[in-house]
């Protein structure tokens, strides 16, 4: 059961990801009144992407299993800070695209 947060986790940073960009290549025609909704989703499944990994990794302390905590964290720490960046890079481009298009 607990192996499905990994599975979520990955699922959850994907989605993190492709609405900002899905957000960048929409057509002009669509209008871009709802930008910061996918924004907020997209910090939102980003968060609970992290905080899947937390418990995760809690179950691992909890059924004291060092050696697969002391092999996987340096991986884990990584592909955290990558998802945080590249999420927090995304929504930004979006924010400086669509802000000025929007309040006129």
């Amino acid at each position: 059961m607990y192996g499905l947060l990994n599975l979520g986790s990955l699922v959850l940073g994907l989605i993190a990801w492709i609405l900002p960009t899905v957000n960048l290549m929409r057509n002009k025609k669509h209008g871009h009144q709802n930008w910061g909704i996918l924004s907020m989703m997209s910090f939102g499944a980003c968060a609970i992407s992290l905080s899947f990994q937390i418990f995760y990794h809690n179950h691992l302390v909890t059924i004291e299993d060092w050696a697969a905590l002391m092999d996987t964290t340096d991986a884990v720490a990584f592909a955290t800070a990558v998802l945080l960046i590249g999420t927090i890079l995304l929504n930004v481009m979006t924010l400086f695209l669509y802000h000025d298009r929007t309040t006129k």
